[in-house]
Formats: C-alpha cells, structure tokens, sequence
C-alpha cells in the first residue's frame, strides 16, 4: 500500500532524477541477488513438486515455507525489473513520470502476490484435505476384499504439512466376530500407513457390509472444501 501511495505521489509531483547512476546500480546488484535466491528456491523445490506446474505446486503444497520464499522472491525479481524500466524510461524521457508509474505496477505486484499468499496460508490454517493422488491411495489400501469390502464414506485432514488425518466408515462382513474385525481394522492401518505414510492418524468405523444396497456413491476427500 505504500509503494502504492509513493506511485501517485510521484505520478502527481514528477521530477527528474538525479545521479541515475546510483539507483540503476543498486537494482542490478539486487537484481543479481535475488535471481541467485530464486534458483536456489527453484532447486528445492524440484524435488517435491512432482511434474506439477509451478502454479499447481504453489497451490497443492502442504508446507508452506516454499511457495512463500519462490512467490517473494519471484514477486521481489519482477518488481526490480518494473522499478528498473521506470527508472530506465524516466531517464530516457526526463520525465519522472514514469518513476511513479514504475512504482505503482511494483504496489499492484505487492498486492496480487499478498492475495495468493492469503489464500493459501488460510487453507492450510483452517484445515486441508489430501490431494485426489493421495486419496485414492488411501482408498485402495483400506479395501482388500476379503475382511474390508469397501469404504463407504471417508475425509481426510491434514494437522501438518507431514501428518495426515483419516477418518472412514468401511464395510466388513455381517457374520464377523469382534476379533476378526478389530484385527481388520489394524491391518486396514498398516495398510494406508504404508500407501500413504503422511497418514499418521487414521480413525476406522466398521459398519456391516450389505451387498443388497449396492455400492455407495463416491464420497470426497476433502475435510473443507
């Protein structure tokens, strides 16, 4: 909001700038410090995102320290080659104009960035469920066949960008003791455990398996949308 409030003062009381020099070296300097700290984010996060696009790993990441250091310093990278090109086009011109201009476009950048920023933070603060990947991993390990016959509601919760919650309904045979179905229920664990290892806290309802009811509709994932 500032650089927003210095654009349109500038852009009303323009002046020339003076010893040009000195500001155009500071952004090429910062210009090469921040692109030194991007490739390095870059290359961190590489790993984990998986062939998503970069925007797709931004917005399904779990931990949020790498998507805020790549937005910062990709907004702080574009926002040295605005205030560059306003500096450039004010010399160019001798219209200081194009200063204001230049910092204006750096507050919208700030502002857009924020938004995202936002947007994300507040999902993983409020609670966010496991990707469709995941899901279905989950899903495919709960069943087996023969002591669980299918999984008829579940919703999944992640407490951290490590550890994973998962609550589910599952259907196990009508003519099951107790013993069979609390040793389903371990093996149902050690199951998804394995398939999905982020699942640490796994809670399993039992319920009759009904074959006459058919099989349910497909249930979502997701705890909060």
């Amino acid at each position: 909001m500032f650089a927003l409030y210095e654009g349109y003062e500038k852009v009303r009381h323009p002046h020339p700038l003076d010893d040009w020099y000195w500001p155009v070296g500071v952004l090429l300097f910062a210009l090469a410090a921040e692109g030194t700290s991007l490739r390095t984010a870059v290359r961190e996060a590489r790993p984990s995102k998986g062939g998503q696009s970069w925007p797709g790993y931004v917005r399904t990441a779990k931990a949020p320290e790498l998507p805020v250091v790549l937005l910062e310093d990709l907004g702080a990278l574009l926002g040295l080659v605005l205030a560059l090109l306003g500096v450039g086009l004010a010399v160019l011109t001798h219209n200081g104009v194009w200063d204001g201009v230049g910092t204006l476009a750096i507050g919208a950048l700030l502002v857009a960035i924020a938004l995202v920023l936002a947007t994300e933070i507040k999902s993983l603060l409020l609670g966010e469920s496991a990707g469709p990947e995941a899901v279905a991993r989950i899903r495919a390990a709960l069943v087996d066949g023969d002591s669980v016959h299918q999984v008829i509601h579940m919703r999944t919760l992640h407490l951290g960008p490590e550890e994973l919650l998962v609550a589910a309904k599952i259907a196990v045979p009508a003519d099951a003791t107790g013993a069979r179905i609390a040793s389903a229920i371990d093996e149902a664990e050690a199951r998804v455990r394995a398939a999905e290892p982020t699942a640490r806290v796994i809670y399993l309802e039992p319920d009759l398996y009904r074959p006459e009811l058919g099989p349910p509709p497909p249930a979502g994932g997701a705890a909060r949308s």
